[in-house]
């Protein structure tokens, strides 16, 4: 395989160079084979806690787009997809435990032994499931949003997808993360480890997080061991205070402590 340095230097020109060059759907095939393997990632995490993204790779998937015809796809009968891009076929050897109804892993997508994804459930291109992550019934992992190890994506929960632009950071789920039933992640906010999200809960970059524990306001980043719950604050103006109209505000009530797992955190939190 095409080591990643090389890929690098392959994905990091201008587009209409790579779309013109014959090495390709060489090229393209091993970003993806690297991509599922875990040796290529479109974010890293630095020894200081910081990510740093990887734009190429992104660069790479989108060159993989527009190389790519339509075509049938004969694993899922009726299906017309980018010729690139089929589902993944798991094997019991892969260590993921795929649940029959509907499921699917898209080219590209890497999952690590240990996973479980219930039916239904989508994980696209880019993206990445840590071992020991849960991806529960209709949750979405978009692409390139990166997963750690034993993380709780509830049922219903959205995890936002960045292609685009290249170099902006995806959503990224930290280590031992608990996302609430019907919550969402979007424009590359991150969640740092042990972080819990009650249900309902919505982020993105530019959602201001209100911080009681601690009493600051934030914005994209959930801090580590935050337990986070849908709260609302006073609309401004006259004509939303003599209707009583509020805002959505999410909150910080607390930080888990370290012996606390994160349902009883979240339901201390609740109470």
């Amino acid at each position: 395989m095409r080591d990643a340095v090389r890929l690098s230097a392959f994905f990091s020109r201008e587009m209409a160079d790579i779309l013109a060059d014959p090495g390709l759907p060489e090229a393209r095939e091993e970003l993806l084979d690297g991509l599922e393997s875990g040796s290529v990632r479109v974010a890293e995490r630095l020894g200081s806690g910081e990510w740093r993204v990887h734009p190429w790779v992104k660069v790479g998937i989108l060159a993989a787009f527009r190389s790519s015809p339509l075509v049938e796809q004969p694993s899922w009968p009726g299906a017309v997809d980018k010729e690139a891009f089929p589902t993944r076929t798991l094997r019991a050897a892969d260590g993921v435990r795929l649940v029959p109804g509907g499921s699917a892993v898209r080219r590209g997508a890497r999952v690590e032994a240990g996973a479980v994804i219930m039916p239904p459930a989508y994980v696209n291109v880019g993206a990445g499931v840590g071992a020991g992550t849960m991806v529960d019934s209709h949750a979405l992992v978009g692409s390139c949003a990166q997963l750690g190890e034993r993380v709780h994506l509830s049922a219903g929960a959205q995890v936002g997808g960045v292609l685009e632009p290249p170099n902006a950071r995806p959503v990224i789920i930290e280590d031992d993360c608990f996302v609430g039933a019907l919550s969402g992640l979007f424009e590359g906010v991150l969640m740092r480890s042990r972080a819990v999200l009650a249900p309902g809960v919505l982020i993105t970059a530019s959602t201001t997080i209100y911080d009681l524990a601690r009493a600051r306001e934030l914005r994209g980043e959930v801090p580590e061991g935050a337990v986070v719950v849908p709260g609302s604050r006073p609309a401004p103006g006259a004509f939303a205070a003599a209707r009583s109209l509020q805002l959505y505000a999410p909150c910080i009530v607390k930080y888990r402590d370290a012996g606390t797992d994160a349902a009883t955190a979240l339901e201390e939190a609740l109470r």
